[in-house]
């Protein structure tokens, strides 16, 4: 329950770091012990980041929300200059949402050059150089960078994350463990549209055409696991080939990774245990659209 009620539509915004150590203070002074609820974005905000929203209001006395654009995690021919900046959408969405507030800061608020962090924070290599992190190589030291900054900057009790981001999701919780970072972070299942697609600020960039195949993504996951787990009882390799060429060659996408991992470590498997969840995660682009998924069995 809240500890205390505000305004309807009322949201501070911060740019500066110094803005919201005031905002922090201030409301360590006026409301002792209140629980401070954090939701990091790159703004886009769609209904999967309203679910992150609605989760901490509901269990937070107050809810900060960063929209930053992260340079850092993003590579050379990566989609930085193109990706959506729709600030003042954003805002109403949080207003409605009561957030208390939002912080924007430019890049040189959080980085000396503008562009890259003087330190580095890097993720046990286990983590970050399979998956998402062998075609992108430097995106996970960038998100655990910035993620520890925002962490040191807002000094949340606890942080919502998206499971559809499953392998960030991972890091992030080992970056917390091992460097004994104070915050609870709190996963969010995966937000999809009506037909299965996962929410992302990429599905923007989707035709008419490849939006009404991307669905298949998700099929395919669910394939897998009915592949595995169900009367046909087929070995992972060989429903992981079913999908991947059913996907290619029917589907028209082009597959990055397609695997099947231990939900905590993401160590791949080479077949299904009874006494553990798994994870099957796959990246696939549609045109020069990537898109992510994950099912847990």
């Amino acid at each position: 329950m809240k500890i205390s009620s505000k305004l309807s539509g009322e949201i501070r915004i911060a740019r500066s770091k110094s803005d919201v150590r005031s905002w922090y203070d201030s409301v360590r002074s006026e409301f002792p012990g209140s629980v401070i609820g954090f939701v990091p974005t790159m703004g886009a905000l769609h209904k999967g980041h309203e679910t992150l929203i609605e989760s901490a209001s509901t269990r937070c006395d107050r809810v900060v929300v960063s929209i930053f654009v992260n340079p850092t995690q993003f590579g050379p021919g990566e989609d930085l200059d193109k990706y959506p900046r729709t600030f003042e959408a954003d805002l109403e969405i949080c207003k409605r949402h009561g957030v208390d507030l939002v912080f924007s800061p430019e890049p040189a608020e959080l980085y000396q050059t503008g562009t890259e962090a003087l330190t580095v924070i890097e993720p046990p290599r286990e983590l970050i150089e399979r998956l998402c992190g062998l075609s992108r190589p430097g995106h996970f030291c960038g998100v655990a960078t910035v993620v520890a900054k925002l962490f040191n900057i807002v000094r949340p009790d606890k942080a919502y994350f998206g499971e559809k981001d499953f392998q960030q999701l991972q890091v992030v919780k080992r970056m917390v463990r091992d460097l004994d970072i104070p915050v609870e972070i709190v996963p969010v299942p995966t937000v999809r549209d009506h037909d299965g697609l996962a929410l992302s600020s990429r599905n923007a960039y989707l035709s008419e055409e490849q939006r009404a195949i991307a669905p298949r993504l998700q099929a395919g996951l669910v394939r897998i696991g009915e592949l595995v787990r169900g009367q046909e009882k087929l070995a992972l390799s060989e429903a992981i080939d079913l999908v991947r060429v059913d996907l290619s060659e029917n589907g028209g996408f082009n597959i990055d990774y397609l695997e099947v991992c231990d939900c905590d470590t993401l160590e791949p498997l080479v077949e299904a245990p009874a006494d553990r969840k798994i994870v099957i995660l796959i990246a696939a682009k549609l045109g020069a659209v990537r898109l992510i998924d994950n099912l847990v069995v």
